[in-house]
């Protein structure tokens, strides 16, 4: 995040903790998500960074577009799985959405700042799962929703410990 353009600045820093913030509840914070990931992106452009940063960080906002357009979806036509007509295969629509956003936090050229609070997300995420686990009696399809989060959180945690030790000074 080597910019001069103090808009492309503001919109990064904007754009990223919009995609952090949201990230606290990653269904409801798809509001916040969603423009956050379009702001980093606006942002990436604006700051004349390499063509492929670019690139890679408008196809991590076109895949949070196609994930949270079938959550909003499914909403609109209530949910899936259990006695709906839908499947709970149809869920892997909405996959790209914490897909992108981990690698939205984890990619190339993200802060220290953005990284370390990736981290933060994902450990918040494991202990969501270890709530999960001793609160609930049964496994249901709702904790196989937090086994599928709490995988998101290892991968951030994962790819953000990997740009933390392989920053260029």
């Amino acid at each position: 995040m080597n910019t001069t353009n103090p808009w492309g600045r503001f919109l990064l820093i904007a754009g990223y903790v919009a995609m952090l913030v949201g990230a606290i509840d990653p269904m409801e914070g798809s509001v916040l998500i969603l423009p956050g990931s379009g702001l980093v992106a606006l942002g990436t452009f604006l700051s004349h960074e390499q063509r492929w940063i670019i690139i890679y960080r408008l196809w991590v906002f076109f895949l949070i577009i196609i994930g949270v357009a079938a959550i909003w979806g499914f909403t609109m036509l209530g949910g899936i799985g259990g006695t709906t007509a839908y499947s709970m295969w149809w869920a892997l629509l909405i996959v790209p959405y914490p897909v992108a956003w981990s690698m939205g936090i984890w990619g190339p050229g993200s802060p220290r700042w953005v990284l370390w609070g990736g981290i933060v997300v994902g450990i918040l995420y494991q202990v969501l799962l270890g709530i999960v686990f001793v609160k609930s009696e049964q496994l249901d399809e709702g904790t196989y929703t937090v086994f599928f989060i709490s995988a998101i959180g290892l991968l951030t945690i994962g790819g953000c410990i990997y740009r933390l030790r392989n920053r260029k000074v």
